[in-house]
This record gives C-alpha cells, structure tokens and sequence, in this order.
C-alpha cells in the first residue's frame, strides 16, 4: 500500500508526530467520514494558497497586512519581537500587550546557517526607526539561540534611545511560550527586565 506509506511519511514529519502516531493517524482517517477527510484536505490547501506573511511584521494573515498591523488600536511605539506566529497568538490571549509585533520566523543559529540576514534584522530596524518606536521586547524563548538572539538585537538597538526590554522568567527555562499557560506569559509580560 504505497500511498498509505507515503501518507505516514508525510504525517511523521510533523512535530510531536512519529512514526506511530502518523501511522495510527493514517488508519483513522481510512475509516473516518469521506466528507470530513475531504474537508480536511481542502483546508491543508487552503492554507497554503491563502495565507501569506504580513508584509509589515511577519506575522501569518490572509491578507497584506495582519489584523494587527492594520488596526487603528494599536500601541505604535511600542514592539514585541517573537520567534513564530503562534507566539503572538499566544501573547495575545492573555490581554496584556496592546503594541505592535515583529515576528522573526526563527532564531540566530549559525550552525545552522541562520544568521541576521536570514531572520531580516535589517528589516526590523528600519521598521523601529521609521514607526518611531521607544520601546522593543524581545519576547525570544529562553533558550541558548533564543538568548543569543535577543542579546545581538539589544547590542544592534544600544545608544539608539529604546528602552529594550526581556519578557521576565515565568517560562520555563528551555521551554517553548507555545506550551506555557496564559498566566505565566502575562506575568513574564508585566516582570519583563531591560537588557
């Protein structure tokens, strides 16, 4: 059964699914309802077809600019630079943050080959000068890479009269804010630390 393998191993390349899980996956959606595979077949495509990255922050949208950006609402002089889209989502669920974001889409990670230009740091600068901003959080995970990352844009953003700012600890240490509860961002929100 090629396609049934071929389906495993496209599931098992997703994060936290293994080989297992893809194959106990695969065989649910043999037997699940055909209106409810196709459905979730179409909204696979869609995906890919309909969103694009916000071409102000980064962040994923179904339009040029995220709802964020283009709402009227938000803190313009104040920026919350996250690794991944659904950090934001994430700091957006507690209520606590009312500026703008800039999503990197990664961390430095030169072993990798992720440098500055690769996370479009450049970009992020240009941006914080030409929308006056005063303050800037790095909202980076506390990881090594994440560290690493919000100390480089703290040095590239020095002597420039930002206030930059750390989310506090209230994320566990080598943790991801994806699976941290609303209580503990919202708390590294309001104890964030200047660098």
């Amino acid at each position: 059964m090629r396609r049934l393998e071929g389906l495993i191993t496209q599931l098992s390349r997703l994060p936290g699914i293994g080989k297992k899980s893809a194959s106990r996956i695969a065989y649910w959606l043999l037997e699940a309802d055909k209106n409810f595979v196709d459905s979730l077949s179409e909204r696979l495509g869609e995906i890919r077809r309909h969103i694009v990255r916000c071409e102000e922050c980064g962040n994923y949208s179904e339009a040029d600019l995220c709802s964020i950006c283009d709402s009227p609402r938000r803190v313009r002089d104040l920026m919350c630079i996250v690794e991944h889209s659904n950090d934001v989502a994430t700091i957006e669920s507690t209520g606590e943050f009312q500026g703008i974001y800039h999503v990197l889409h990664g961390v430095l990670s030169p072993l990798d080959g992720v440098g500055p230009e690769e996370l479009g740091l450049a970009k992020i600068y240009a941006r914080i000068q030409k929308q006056g901003v005063r303050e800037v959080i790095v909202a980076t995970n506390p990881t090594l890479e994440g560290d690493s990352t919000a100390l480089y844009i703290a040095k590239q953003l020095a002597n420039k009269g930002i206030r930059i700012s750390r989310i506090a600890t209230g994320i566990p240490v080598g943790g991801d804010m994806e699976y941290a509860d609303k209580l503990s961002v919202a708390r590294a929100l309001r104890a964030r630390q200047t660098i």
